[in-house]
């Protein structure tokens, strides 16, 4: 009998963060790091300083968390204005600029529209995405999301800028596997 190879939680996250890394090198022209090492949380949060958050639905159910550092947000949303052209005496001063927040959302688009494909390709199942929301969040305040997931997985890894300012992806996902079928 041949082995199985069942694809879990953690195969779906690399998938996203390869997603991240790609998206936001091309963007912003600029190395963009990733742990290797995933935390397993209780539960995504939203946290300070500006946190953007998606559900997915299809094939399978999740949430999809970023939380950016002011610094990794403002350096990101400058390598990204700027590789378009952006004059950089135009550019937001602060990261609490509606330019950034939707900047981020844009790009949160771009990343979860190659993470739909990734997961077409790798899984053979379709995902759709609702609109990505950005907040800017103030430091005494964290938002907690209620996916309504069944029997949901959480999971957590950081990224750092080209100047090693961080940000982090979380996942929240109901419990799949992904095993080869072979009818008979």
């Amino acid at each position: 009998m041949a082995k199985m190879n069942i694809k879990t939680t953690e195969d779906i996250l690399l998938l996203l963060c390869n997603s991240v890394q790609n998206v936001l090198q091309i963007a912003t022209q600029s190395p963009i790091l990733y742990s290797h090492i995933v935390q397993r949380i209780n539960k995504t949060c939203l946290r300070p300083d500006i946190g953007c958050f998606v559900m997915i639905e299809g094939g399978f159910s999740a949430l999809v968390v970023m939380n950016f550092s002011s610094e990794a947000a403002m350096e990101i949303y400058k390598k990204y204005m700027v590789s378009m052209g952006m004059p950089e005496k135009e550019l937001a001063k602060l990261y609490t600029s509606d330019d950034v927040s939707n900047s981020l959302g844009e790009l949160m688009n771009q990343i979860v529209g190659n993470f739909q494909a990734e997961v077409k390709k790798e899984f053979q199942v379709t995902v759709k995405q609702n609109q990505p929301k950005m907040i800017v969040i103030n430091k005494e305040l964290m938002i907690s999301i209620d996916a309504k997931l069944d029997n949901p997985q959480y999971r957590k890894v950081a990224f750092e800028t080209q100047n090693h300012r961080p940000f982090y992806v979380e996942l929240s996902m109901e419990k799949t596997e992904f095993a080869p079928f072979f009818p008979e």
